[in-house]
């Protein structure tokens, strides 16, 4: 059975401001139930973090993940 893969990328910080990962837009419950959810509840995590992500873009306050990524070492 192929799972869906985790939209972590290794920049792996909680917001204070929003309560979400800045790398993968998921909050920290979201984090947490990602191993053991179905493909159903991961697809609406997924939808969740498209929703957030298009919010911080319309807001003005999306983030260059690869410059976060290289000055914290993280691997992308």
């Amino acid at each position: 059975m192929n799972r869906l893969a985790s939209p972590c990328i290794n920049v792996c910080r909680m917001s204070p401001d929003t309560g979400w990962c800045e790398g993968c837009h998921r909050t920290i419950d979201e984090i947490r139930q990602w191993g053991g959810s179905d493909d159903a509840a991961r697809e609406r995590i997924l939808a969740a973090v498209a929703e957030r992500r298009e919010w911080l873009q319309e807001a003005g306050l999306g983030v260059d993940l690869s410059a976060a990524a290289s000055k914290d070492g993280a691997q992308t």
